[in-house]
């Protein structure tokens, strides 16, 4: 299934950027580019997308609103939202609002097209690495991992490989890798060594084998 994207961002540049690195992939098909909510909106009505990249600071109508919108006028469209911007509240807000993910605009290009393809199927939330830490409080219990996330900490901590993992789970590696960047960026650690060193401080190898 070829799934169509839709991209709004009124800075033309970051906009082709979004565009080019969905165009390497086949299974992503990106139908239209908007540069303001309103023309977004129209676009949605011409091109029909099943996913909406949506840029959270434009003029005219901020991203929040445009996205009231699109969720109370084609509700089955999922909406990403993008941005520069570390506000945490704005992330909530947009959450509350209908979101179904939100992703830096620092984001590796190479990440972008299966965290859509991930948004999409409901499988994850991409959060930025900075979440965490300005809360203050327990990286795990703030970093907000999925139980797929959590369930591959763990078996990095047992010293699994990628391959040995997807094994495992019944997984391709792809998505084995995907799910290790975004526990890797919402627990603020670089590698697989430093997570497993996380996950052996907090006892969850011995959770994992109880």
């Amino acid at each position: 299934m070829c799934l169509k994207v839709l991209i709004v961002d009124d800075h033309k540049l970051m906009a082709l950027a979004l565009k080019d690195a969905l165009d390497e992939v086949d299974d992503l098909r990106v139908v239209g580019v908007a540069h303001s909510g309103c023309e977004a909106l129209s676009t949605i009505t011409r091109t029909q997308p099943d996913v909406v990249l949506l840029d959270v600071e434009m003029p005219e109508m901020r991203g929040p609103e445009c996205l009231d919108l699109i969720h109370r006028d084609y509700p089955s469209i999922k909406v990403v939202m993008l941005s520069a911007g570390h506000n945490l509240d704005v992330i909530r807000d947009t959450f509350a609002r209908g979101a179904a993910a939100f992703i830096a605009k620092t984001v590796d290009p190479l990440d972008l097209p299966a965290a859509v393809r991930h948004a999409c199927e409901g499988t994850v939330i991409h959060a930025p690495s900075w979440l965490e830490h300005e809360t203050g409080s327990d990286p795990l219990s703030e970093a907000g991992l999925t139980d797929r996330e959590l369930t591959m900490l763990k078996a990095v901590a047992r010293g699994l490989s990628n391959k040995a993992i997807s094994e495992e789970l019944w997984v391709s590696e792809q998505t084995v890798k995907f799910h290790l960047n975004n526990l890797y960026r919402k627990l603020g650690v670089r590698n697989r060594t430093a997570a497993a060193g996380f996950a052996h401080e907090r006892g969850l190898v011995e959770t994992a084998s109880a």
